[in-house]
């Protein structure tokens, strides 16, 4: 194991002692198809969210269901250590759906381990790294009879769907979850042996762009050339969203991005990430994107605007010679703090209005969006997270950051005003929301043991 101690500590004798039975809860754990996208496991989420009741129950963590206007939501609550910082851990049930099935080596909803991973749909996103937190829990009740801090623990089940019930409740709740800190393990480390703290994560506006030009197609022959086509018009307008160096040249698009802090900067400049991996990974000979920035501060500390899917006219078999009547695309853009959703989509729509040909009409409709987020790194929590880490995987953590969006994040940091903690135990490649999702075991195993440290440390450091 790389942990790389001989710890004979209470906690230490009491993993090694159950780490097998551990591993066969977290199995009954993924055995649940709880997808929450689909109205089919609706009894599978109200079950699995009655699994995890039982399983905070079971360890002396007393917990309860509360009704949404979708999937339940379990809370649990352990408040017996008076004068010590409250903790809110979070963690969430649900899981993507397991089509297309024939590409799984082994049954979606039947965990399988082989090659020291263990292969399950939810297993690390996001089953695995929630119930590490349960059993880490378990861990000091059982040996010590309490916690070093009082704990919280919210798991919901409707993340994979866009946690739209979440909000409402943590508003309606905020007494009963007010922390001084919220821990949440739903992301991945750098790569394998290498503990990491995840410091930012991009927020998104998602648009749907329509130019409509006459009110049907016509005969590419009889009007093409007099008539304004809709899909040349809606490419030229995309062709605006870009200069020649990457820089998305949409008017004021920049202006509330943040400064990153030179020593953040210099840290992902260090860590040992290859282009030429990348481009391996995904088959192609050359990476794009903004110029003057590395491809990790591409993907994690700048704002993007890319087309996400494009219709217009005939795409049949065959030849059908017509001017389109319209052409749609789907445009996302990833934020980063402080850029504002509601903002770039009023910089969006002033721009796609400028930049159109006359002889359309070009609409921009907002479907979707998220704030950004963006961690301090500087506190009690965070420090002990440090070094809990340390001590498990014996090799310092590193700063990372996410290009993808959890909307939740800043939720809980508005209104809990608390500091949020995002350490992940999944590895690159774990295909968390595709066929063979995997969580590493070792990992799990670590896992457990860091998130028991960090629990003592955290108390330490603020007794």
């Amino acid at each position: 194991m790389s942990e790389g101690k001989n710890n004979t500590s209470d906690l230490e004798q009491f993993f090694s002692a159950n780490e097998k039975r551990m591993e066969d809860e977290l199995f009954e754990l993924l055995r649940i198809p709880s997808v929450s996208a689909k109205s089919e496991h609706n009894a599978d989420t109200k079950r699995c969210a009655e699994w995890m009741k039982q399983s905070l129950d079971k360890i002396g963590v007393p917990a309860k269901i509360y009704s949404t206007k979708g999937h339940p939501i379990v809370v649990g609550e352990w408040r017996k250590a008076p004068g010590a910082p409250t903790v809110l851990i979070y963690g969430h049930y649900d899981v993507q759906p397991a089509e297309p099935l024939d590409l799984w080596t082994t049954p979606a909803f039947e965990p399988a381990v082989r090659d020291g991973k263990i292969f399950a749909r939810g297993s690390v996103d996001d089953k695995g790294q929630i119930f590490l937190h349960v059993k880490a829990l378990e861990a000091h009740l059982t040996t010590r009879g309490k916690l070093p801090v009082n704990v919280i623990v919210l798991v919901e089940g409707e993340e994979e769907i866009g946690s739209d019930n979440l909000a409402e409740f943590v508003e309606s709740n905020k007494e009963m979850l007010k922390a001084d800190a919220v821990v949440i393990s739903d992301s991945a480390m750098f790569a394998e042996g290498q503990p990491s703290i995840l410091s930012s994560l991009r927020g998104l506006a998602y648009f749907e762009i329509n130019v409509q030009g006459p009110a049907g197609d016509l005969h590419s022959g009889s009007y093409g050339g007099a008539v304004q086509n809709p899909a040349t018009a809606l490419a030229r307008i995309i062709s605006t969203f870009h200069d020649g160096n990457g820089h998305i040249a949409i008017e004021g698009f920049y202006d509330k991005v943040r400064d990153w802090d030179a020593k953040i900067r210099e840290g992902m400049r260090n860590l040992p990430f290859d282009d030429a991996g990348m481009m391996k990974e995904v088959s192609v000979d050359a990476l794009g994107g903004e110029k003057g920035y590395t491809t990790l501060e591409k993907l994690w500390i700048r704002p993007t605007c890319e087309v996400n899917g494009l219709l217009s006219g005939y795409t049949g078999e065959g030849a059908k010679t017509v001017l389109p009547a319209k052409a749609m695309a789907k445009v996302s853009c990833r934020l980063v703090p402080d850029q504002n959703p509601k903002e770039i989509e009023k910089l969006m729509a002033a721009h796609v209005a400028k930049v159109a040909p006359p002889g359309v009409k070009a609409t921009v409709t907002a479907l979707h969006g998220g704030s950004p987020w963006r961690a301090d790194l500087d506190g009690p929590i965070f420090e002990a997270a440090k070094r809990a880490l340390a001590k498990s995987y014996s090799k310092e953590p590193v700063v990372v950051g996410e290009g993808g969006s959890i909307p939740v994040v800043s939720d809980f940091q508005r209104v809990l005003n608390a500091p949020v903690l995002l350490v992940g135990f999944g590895l690159p490649g774990e295909n968390a929301h595709a066929p063979n999702e995997w969580m590493s075991e070792e990992n799990f195993r670590i896992g457990m043991r860091a998130m028991a440290a960090l629990w003592d440390e955290y108390a330490a450091g603020t007794g």
